[in-house]
């Protein structure tokens, strides 16, 4: 398998992996119980560090830009929002603009890291 074509699976499979834990209510329940008081801001830091980590993979897997992979890691946290307004509806929407710009830092910060950029 061709260099490049390993970097594209990393990242999918990390990017699919973070999709399905988003989704997972016990593992959210598990890493931020409800009844700490931060478990909020918790669970906002633990978005920033998974959405850096699926930014790094796609600007290691493609070189694009740091400003593309903000937006791309955005329009990604966007898509996992989506999905948990069905699977856990009654979220307000103020709080799903709050991740998807997590997700766009994540995105900067996952082009921030400087083996990412080795090609």
């Amino acid at each position: 398998m061709a260099v490049y074509a390993r970097r594209w699976l990393i990242f999918a499979l990390l990017a699919v992996g973070f999709f399905f834990i988003a989704l997972n209510g016990d593992i959210y329940n598990l890493t931020s119980p409800p009844t700490l008081t931060w478990h909020v801001l918790l669970r906002k830091s633990y978005s920033i560090v998974a959405f850096t980590l699926v930014g790094a993979a796609f600007v290691w897997a493609s070189g694009v830009s740091m400003l593309t992979a903000a937006l791309v890691v955005a329009a990604y946290s966007g898509a996992i929002e989506i999905a948990q307004h069905y699977v856990f509806p009654g979220e307000p929407l103020g709080w799903n603009v709050i991740d998807v710009i997590c997700g766009g830092i994540g995105g900067v910060l996952g082009a921030l890291i400087p083996w990412v950029r080795v090609r």
